[in-house]
C-alpha cells in the first residue's frame, strides 16, 4: 500500500535507486531535534520516521517557530522505488472565517486581528500530518516517535541565548498562559535556565496514545475550542474533525544537469525556484561575484516575486496555472526583460499576461530515503496565544491571506485575490522544502525565514551546485528582492561596498539589514539545514545555519 501511495503520486522519470550509504544525516535547528531524528534512525527507523521524531522534538526545543499549533510541509522521497510526494499539512481557515474578517470598516487591513491572538489562528495540521506520515510511510509505532518530544517537554531543557532573547523581544504580545510558560513568576526565561511544557507534554502523549483523535476529537479538542472562543477566535470542534493532510505531486524543474524536486502550491516556493533557475540559465548566468552576477540574480528574483503576488493561493480553492508559470518560455518571457545595465523599478514591470518565522529539518538515512520538512507558526511564537491547559503556541496564520488586495502580510508580501480568506481554504506560503540531484549527487534543504525563504533556497542549491560543502552554503552570505518593496535586502558582508556603490548607480534600492533578535549574528536571516550525499565520494554532509544554534550531523552505520 505504501508503495502504491508514493508511485500514484510521483507521475515522472524516477531517478536510479542510490547506493547504500555510509550512515544517516540529519540537520535541525535545535540540537536535541537533531539527535531525536538520530536516536529514531538507530533504533531501526526509516528517514520518515525520523522527520516525525524531529518535527514533534523541535516543536518542544524551538517554540518560537513551529509547533503542534501550527503546520507545514514534508516533501518525501522513498529510495526504494524512487517515489515522491508532498505532504501538505497547512493550516486551514475555519469555517466561520470571511473574507473580510481582517479588515477595518471602510475595507483596510487592520493588521492586528490576523496577528495576535486568537483570532489570527488557523485550523492546525502540524499533529494530523505526523500521524499521516508515521501510519503511511513510517516503521515504528508513532507512541516511538514521538518519546524524544515527549521527554524534552516533561523534563525540560536548556534555554539558548537566541531563544531567551525572542522570549525578551515579544513578551508584550503573548496571553497570560504564554506567559506563565516563557515567564514564570513573571521573570522571562534567561540562557541558561530550564524550560518546563508539562501541558504539551500531556497533548503530546494524547496523540501518541490515540493518533488524530489524540488532538482533533476528544478533551484537547474541546479544551481548544473552548479556550480559542473565549478569547475572540472563531474555531469549532467541527473545524477540527473536519482537517485533513492533502498528498500532492511535488514540482520538478531542472537547472543545468540538476533535477529539482521541490514544493507546489499553496507554497509558492517551488515555482519561484523554477522561475529564478530558468531565467538564470536562460541569461546564460555565472556566479563570478561580480556585480552583473548579482544584478541579474536580484532582477531574476524581483520578477519571481512578482507572479506570486498576482497568481498564487490554494490550488483547490483557485485555478492556478502551475504549468505555465514554471515554463521555461515563461522564464525567457520574464529574462527577456531583463537590463544587463540597469534595474526595473517594480512598479514598472509588464502586468502579468491572462492566461518566518519558521524552521527546517533535513534528513538522508542509509537507504537513500530522503526527508525534507518546513514547518512554521507563522511570526515569534505564533499568535502568541496560548490555550491554557495546552502549552500550544497558536499560529498566526492567517495573516498570511490576503486581508484585502494589495495589502502586505507581516513579512510585507503583497496579496491579490487568489489568496483571499476564504472556510476551510489554506493560506499561500513561501516554505519550500526541496531536493535536488545532479551530477554532484543528491541534497535536502530548506530554511525559514518568511518572504526570504524562496531566495535562500535558491543561493543555497546554486552554492551546492558550484562546489561548496554543506557548511560553507549554510555559511553563504544573503541577498534578497521580492518585488515589493522595492528594495534589495542583504546581510552585513553580503556585498562589498564597491559593489554596493555600483548597483546603486544601476538603479537599484539597497538596504542593509539591522539587528535581528532570531538570530544570534546581528543583521543575518534565515537558518538553513541540509544534507548531502556524494555517492562518488561515498561521502554523507550535513549543516546547520552558523547564525543560530542548529546541529547538523552525520551518523556512521
Amino acid at each position: 500500500m505504501k508503495r502504491a501511495v508514493f508511485l500514484l503520486l510521483c507521475g515522472l522519470v524516477l531517478p536510479a535507486r542510490s547506493a547504500e550509504l555510509p550512515g544517516d544525516a540529519c540537520a535541525t535547528a535545535h540540537p536535541l531535534a537533531t539527535e531525536a531524528c538520530l536516536e529514531v534512525l538507530r533504533e531501526g527507523g526509516n528517514a520518515f520516521d525520523a522527520v516525525v521524531a524531529a518535527s514533534a522534538a523541535i516543536a518542544v526545543t524551538e517554540p518560537t517557530g513551529s509547533g503542534l499549533g501550527g503546520g507545514g510541509f514534508w516533501l518525501l522521497h522513498r529510495d526504494e522505488d524512487g517515489g515522491e510526494t508532498f505532504v501538505d499539512g497547512r493550516e486551514t481557515a475555519p469555517a466561520a472565517a470571511t473574507e473580510t474578517m481582517f479588515q477595518s470598516a471602510d475595507g483596510k487591513a487592520v493588521a492586528e486581528r490576523s496577528r495576535d491572538g486568537a483570532l489570527g489562528a488557523g485550523i492546525p495540521g502540524e499533529p494530523a500530518a505526523l500521524v499521516h506520515i508515521a501510519d503511511t510511510y513510517g516503521r515504528l509505532p508513532l507512541a516511538q516517535l514521538l518519546e524524544p518530544a515527549i521527554r524534552y517537554a516533561a523534563d525540560g531543557f536548556v534555554v539558548d541565548a537566541k531563544l531567551a532573547a525572542t522570549i525578551q523581544g515579544n513578551l508584550s504580545r503573548l496571553s497570560p498562559a504564554a506567559r506563565d510558560i516563557l515567564a514564570p513568576d513573571g521573570r522571562p526565561l534567561q540562557a541558561g535556565d530550564t524550560l518546563r511544557q508539562p501541558d504539551l507534554a500531556r497533548v503530546l502523549k494524547a496523540l501518541a496514545r490515540r493518533g488524530m483523535a489524540g488532538f482533533y476529537e476528544g478533551e484537547v479538542a474541546r479544551k481548544l475550542v473552548a479556550g480559542v472562543r473565549a478569547a475572540g477566535g472563531i474555531w469549532t470542534e467541527e473545524d477540527l474533525r473536519r482537517y485533513r493532510v492533502v498528498e500532492r505531486a511535488p514540482l520538478v524543474t531542472w537547472f543545468r544537469e540538476y533535477r529539482i524536486v521541490t514544493a507546489p502550491p499553496p507554497s509558492a516556493g517551488g515555482i519561484g525556484l523554477a522561475q529564478i533557475f530558468q531565467q538564470l540559465e536562460a541569461l546564460g548566468w555565472k556566479d563570478d561575484g561580480s556585480t552583473a552576477s548579482r544584478h541579474l540574480m536580484i532582477e531574476a528574483m524581483r520578477r519571481a516575486y512578482r507572479d506570486r503576488a498576482s497568481y498564487l493561493g490554494d490550488p483547490d480553492f483557485v485555478d492556478i496555472p502551475v504549468g505555465r508559470l514554471s515554463s521555461r518560455d515563461h522564464a525567457l518571457q520574464l529574462a527577456a526583460s531583463i537590463r544587463p545595465d540597469r534595474a526595473t523599478p517594480s512598479a514598472a514591470l509588464p502586468p502579468p499576461s491572462e492566461g518566518g518565522n519558521t524552521t527546517h529539518i533535513s534528513v538522508i538515512d542509509r537507504e537513500g530515503n530522503r526527508a525534507a520538512a518546513t514547518l512554521s507558526i507563522n511570526l515569534p511564537f505564533g499568535s502568541g496565544f496560548v490555550v491554557p491547559g495546552t502549552g500550544l503556541f497558536l499560529n498566526d496564520e492567517m495573516d498570511d491571506f490576503s486581508a484585502a488586495t494589495a495589502a502586505s502580510n507581516a513579512y510585507g508580501l503583497i496579496g491579490s485575490v487568489p489568496n483571499r480568506v476564504a472556510p476551510g481554504k489554506r493560506p499561500l506560503s513561501s516554505m519550500t522544502p526541496t531536493f535536488v540531484e545532479g551530477p554532484r549527487g543528491a541534497l535536502v534543504i530548506g530554511t525559514p525565514g518568511g518572504s526570504r525563504i524562496i531566495t535562500m533556497v535558491a543561493l543555497g542549491i546554486l552554492g551546492w551546485i558550484d562546489g561548496l560543502t554543506a557548511a560553507q552554503v549554510a555559511a553563504l552570505p544573503r541577498y534578497h528582492h521580492q518585488y515589493l518593496p522595492d528594495t534589495v535586502q542583504f546581510e552585513p558582508g553580503a556585498l562589498p561596498e564597491a559593489q554596493q556603490a555600483q548597483l546603486r548607480a544601476m538603479g537599484h534600492v539597497l538596504k542593509q539589514l539591522g539587528p535581528d533578535s532570531l538570530n544570534l549574528v546581528p543583521g543575518s536571516y534565515g537558518n538553513l539545514q541540509l544534507v548531502s550525499w556524494d555517492p562518488k565520494g561515498g561521502k554523507l554532509d550535513a549543516a546547520a545555519d552558523p547564525r543560530a544554534v542548529g546541529a547538523g550531523t552525520v551518523q556512521p552505520r
